[in-house]
C-alpha cells in the first residue's frame, strides 16, 4: 500500500511514521516540499507520488489567529483537501483527513457522535468543517482533539514550562474534552485503514478533563518523573477571565464507541496516556 503522509513533521504526521505497518509503503512531506495553498504545486505533487492512499494529517492549527486570517486558513483546511480529494477520484485513491472538535458548538449534554450535526463557532472549526464537506462517502474522516506529543508543540510542554517559570498559573476550568496523545490517534488511523472503514469516526482518549483537570495531571506525572522540581499552585478560571480571539466549544467530548468497536480496542485512559508521553518527553532530555 503506497501511502503519503502530509503534515509529516507534525505531532501526527511524526507519530503516523513511527507507527506505520510494514506493508505500508510511506512518503511523507511537509511544507517545505510541498505549499498546500498552491493548488497547482499540489496536483502536480500529488500526480508525480501517485499514492493509494493520502493521510492528511496537514492543518492550519492556528486557533486564535485564524479569525483574523480565515482565508489562508481556509485555503489549507478545506481548498487543499479539495485538491486531495480530486486527485484520489482520479487516480483511484482514498483520502484519510483528520478533523477536529471544533466542527461543534460545545453545547451537546452528551458525548458528540460522529454523525450528529456541527456547527462551529470559530473560523477554525468553519475552515475544518468546510474540508469535511469535500470527502466522499469512500473517503474515511477522523475526528479528534486535545492533540500532544513528546516533542510537539503543545499544551502538555507549554504547561511544563510555565510550570517552571511561576509560582503560580490560572487555567480554564469550563471547557470540557479529552486529551489524545498523537501515537494513539495515529495507531487508531492505521487500524481503521486495515479495517478499509470509510465514513466518519472519532478518537480521543478515554475519560474527561477540563483544561485545569489536565493542567493538574500535568504538574503531578511531571513532579514525579523529575521533569518540574516543584508544584505550583494552579487555580481555576473561567473563559471570561481568559478572553481569547476565537470562541471555544465549552464540552467537545468525542463519543469513541464506535471506532473502539470496530478495532476491538480497550480504551486507554488520557492519564496513562500522558504519563507515557512524560517518560517520552524526559528521554529527549
Amino acid at each position: 500500500m503506497k501511502v503519503l503522509i502530509t503534515g509529516a513533521g507534525g505531532q501526527l504526521g511524526s507519530a503516523l511514521q513511527r507507527t506505520a505497518p510494514a506493508h505500508a509503503d510511506i512518503n511523507a512531506i511537509d511544507v517545505d516540499d510541498v505549499d498546500l495553498t498552491d493548488e497547482a504545486m499540489l496536483r502536480a505533487r500529488l500526480v508525480v507520488e501517485a499514492p493509494e492512499v493520502i493521510i492528511n494529517a496537514a492543518a492550519y492549527t492556528a486557533v486564535d489567529k485564524a479569525e483574523a486570517d480565515e482565508d489562508l486558513a481556509r485555503a489549507i483546511n478545506a481548498d487543499a483537501v479539495a485538491v486531495m480529494v480530486e486527485a484520489m477520484a482520479e487516480q483511484g485513491g482514498k483520502l484519510v483527513h483528520v478533523s477536529t472538535d471544533f466542527v461543534f458548538d460545545g453545547t451537546s449534554s452528551r458525548a458528540y457522535r460522529p454523525d450528529d450535526a456541527r456547527d462551529p463557532i470559530s473560523a477554525y472549526g468553519r475552515t475544518k468543517a468546510a474540508g469535511e464537506d469535500h470527502l466522499r462517502d469512500c473517503d474515511l474522516l477522523v475526528r479528534t482533539a486535545w492533540v500532544y506529543a513528546a516533542g510537539g508543540g503543545n499544551f502538555v510542554r507549554t504547561m511544563i514550562r510555565l510550570m517552571k517559570e511561576r509560582e503560580e498559573l490560572g487555567i480554564v476550568a469550563d471547557q470540557i474534552g479529552s486529551p489524545t496523545w498523537a501515537t494513539g490517534l495515529a495507531q487508531t488511523i492505521w487500524g481503521l485503514l486495515d479495517k478499509g472503514a470509510n465514513g466518519t469516526f472519532h478518537h480521543s482518549d478515554a475519560g474527561v478533563a477540563s483544561w485545569y483537570d489536565f493542567a493538574v495531571a500535568i504538574a503531578e506525572e511531571a513532579h514525579a518523573l523529575g521533569l518540574i522540581d516543584r508544584i505550583p499552585r494552579i487555580n481555576p478560571i473561567t473563559t471570561a477571565d481568559y478572553p481569547t480571539p476565537a470562541q471555544r466549544p465549552a464540552f467537545s467530548l468525542l463519543d469513541c464507541r464506535e471506532t473502539r468497536a470496530l478495532l476491538g480496542s480497550a480504551p486507554v485512559h488520557w492519564r496513562t496516556n500522558l504519563r507515557t508521553m512524560l517518560k517520552e518527553e524526559k528521554a529527549l532530555g
